[in-house]
């Protein structure tokens, strides 16, 4: 049940061209990875139910205060009638805070922190698509200054963000508030290039998170004994995380190359330079990711169940899916 209404609560999104609609969708979908997300009954778990629910709440409400507010002075409930420009802002504010874009990112890794492998990846996979799908939407309507400001701030802080972490989930919620930074900066530019940074993102993400649910990794610490159980998934794991950081000649070298591509034809070299050296400061906690995984052999035992002695129950398949799409789709540029 559960489930479906999260993947009800998407569509009904997609699918809508009248707020209040919209609105409904976003709030099935809260509603439905709720009880997914506090499941395990852990007290962090809990915690990080509890915050998703307040941030996710707060931004529906000011959706449907902003579209309220739209409706009242011009008389339509249409996303494409955005005409107010205070009803944007606050719209594209609260869209910002639903899916974690910096500066209302703050919620984001103590969140994914809290939460079992597999609902961290529908948290930062399925549930991006919804909010991601209204703000395309109304981008013509919002101020473009404000738009770069949100990509820019995000990219930066997504990579500062994660230098100091060693919990691997809290390092991927800030690798994915430097992809949506990414998404957000062309979004005024090349709408299809968002899309193409999304699904790129979503594919390397899924083979990030089911890695390192096969080893059942969450810290640093646990990557560096992974070799001697899988020598294979631990090469492919390091080249998906150079994947992650944009390396060619993997997939997450093409949404890049194609933003920074967009960005000098609009002549905005400076942005550009900035964005790709933002790409460097998550670069380097990928790369340290790679390192711990791939060339160090672990001096300490850790404190964790050995990983080679615990037999995965998960499919194989969906990590293989994910994986071969992270390293091999550069030629469909």
């Amino acid at each position: 049940t559960l489930l479906s209404s999260l993947g009800l609560g998407t569509t009904l999104t997609f699918a809508s061209s009248h707020w209040l609609l919209a609105w409904m969708g976003l709030e099935i979908n809260t509603l439905a990875i709720i009880p997914l997300m506090a499941q395990h009954h852990h007290p962090r778990a809990v915690e990080a139910t509890t915050k998703y629910f307040l941030t996710q709440a707060t931004a529906a409400a000011m959706i449907l205060f902003a579209s309220t507010t739209n409706a009242w002075i011009t008389g339509v409930w249409d996303m494409n009638s955005m005409s107010n420009p205070l009803a944007s802002t606050m719209i594209i504010a609260a869209l910002a805070l639903k899916i974690g874009l910096a500066p209302m990112h703050f919620w984001m890794p103590e969140v994914l922190q809290g939460l079992d492998l597999l609902t961290g990846l529908v948290l930062s996979t399925w549930q991006k698509l919804a909010p991601l799908a209204l703000i395309i939407q109304t981008a013509q309507a919002i101020d473009p200054l404000l738009l770069t400001a949100l990509g820019l701030m995000s990219t930066l802080i997504g990579g500062w963000g994660g230098l100091n972490q060693t919990q691997l989930r809290k390092i991927l919620a800030y690798s994915s508030i430097a992809h949506m930074g990414w998404m957000i900066i062309v979004l005024q530019y090349a709408p299809h290039l968002t899309l193409r940074a999304l699904l790129t993102y979503i594919f390397m993400t899924s083979a990030a998170f089911l890695t390192l649910k096969t080893s059942s990794a969450t810290k640093i610490g646990t990557l560096a004994t992974v070799w001697s159980k899988s020598p294979i998934l631990t090469t492919t794991t390091a080249l998906v995380l150079l994947s992650l950081g944009g390396l060619p000649p993997l997939t997450g070298f093409m949404p890049k190359w194609l933003i920074l591509q967009e960005l000098a034809k609009q002549s905005l070299p400076l942005i550009a330079t900035i964005m790709a050296l933002a790409a460097l400061l998550s670069l380097y906690f990928y790369l340290r990711l790679c390192y711990a995984m791939t060339l160090t052999i672990s001096p300490n035992t850790t404190a964790s169940t050995t990983p080679w002695r615990v037999r995965t129950t998960q499919a194989p398949f969906p990590l293989a899916l994910a994986t071969v799409m992270a390293l091999g789709l550069l030629p469909v540029t």
